[in-house]
């Protein structure tokens, strides 16, 4: 006998859900629509705001500066999703495989996730750090000289990796889950026909794992777009020469630096609709592509 309650009574769903929808409504949606709205204006610190129409969507659209930027956050993006996938993937296999210690294993690569961005950020800055950092030594004993301050490729690599840094512990809490749950019957299998592990990895739980990964994939895009202000602002503050300058701290630089809030809005409606649509084509391909079931 199930004796599972059935839950009935729409008063009291409405009061439940009554504090999500409010905090939702202050703090998401409100400030979304007054930044569609602030985008169709001229405004700055101090002065009245001047309806322009879109003008300021015509100046992105014509404004080489902000297509680089554009062209820097969506190979960032790239970048740091792939970075994050493979690397997660390989260190989740690795602690699935071990018998003894996992517990500890576990946690040693999942530990940088709660830090907050901006001290993994003052990690990265005292690890490469040009004079001060702590391998920076043995980086440029490889002839490799290390000057992200005043390299704009350089800068962009320190910054790709501390944000694949940053991320990775969340990824493996999903994917060892996910391994966990791969039949031990398919893991013996393959290992009867003599498979290596690595191919094991890549054609026995990989197909298998689609869904999770597919989930990650779209994670780690938002987090890549939206999430990584705090490394940019901390380590290059979009240099040098706006190699760095992702979306996420450009439209920050227009609204409190340059106090262009109506350009600032329209950047991030723009940086909105990039996202959104990123989304909709990952969705359609795990829809196509995802594997359920073993």
């Amino acid at each position: 006998m199930s004796t599972r309650e059935i839950f009935d009574s729409r008063l009291e769903a409405l009061l439940l859900l009554a504090p999500t929808v409010a905090v939702s409504l202050v703090f998401l949606y409100y400030p979304t629509a007054l930044a569609f709205q602030t985008s169709f204006f001229d405004s700055g610190f101090g002065q009245a705001p001047t309806f322009v129409g879109f003008e300021n969507y015509v100046s992105l659209l014509t404004s080489s500066a902000y297509h680089s930027s554009v062209l820097i956050s969506v190979l960032f993006a790239a970048f740091v999703v792939v970075g994050v996938i493979t690397s997660s993937l390989y260190l989740s296999f690795l602690i699935h495989e071990v018998d003894t210690g996992q517990g500890w294993y576990l946690i040693s690569v999942i530990w940088p996730y709660a830090l907050p961005p901006a001290v993994a950020a003052l990690v990265f800055l005292f690890i490469f750090h040009p004079t001060l950092g702590v391998l920076t030594g043995p980086i440029e004993s490889l002839g490799i000289e290390l000057d992200w301050f005043n390299d704009g490729p350089q800068a962009f690599v320190v910054v790709m990796l501390a944000a694949i840094w940053k991320q990775i512990g969340y990824n493996v809490i999903f994917m060892i889950a996910a391994m966990n749950n791969i039949p031990d019957s398919l893991t013996e299998t393959a290992q009867l026909d003599g498979v290596g592990r690595l191919r094991r990895l890549v054609s026995v739980y990989v197909p298998i794992m689609t869904p999770t990964l597919f989930f990650l994939v779209i994670i780690n895009t938002i987090y890549a777009f939206f999430s990584t202000f705090a490394f940019v602002d901390l380590l290059t503050s979009g240099g040098p020469s706006n190699a760095t300058n992702i979306l996420i701290f450009d439209l920050y630089r227009e609204a409190f630096s340059y106090f262009n809030f109506g350009v600032s809005s329209a950047k991030s409606v723009v940086l909105f609709i990039v996202v959104a649509v990123l989304m909709l084509i990952q969705f359609r391909l795990t829809e196509e592509y995802s594997h359920y079931g073993a």
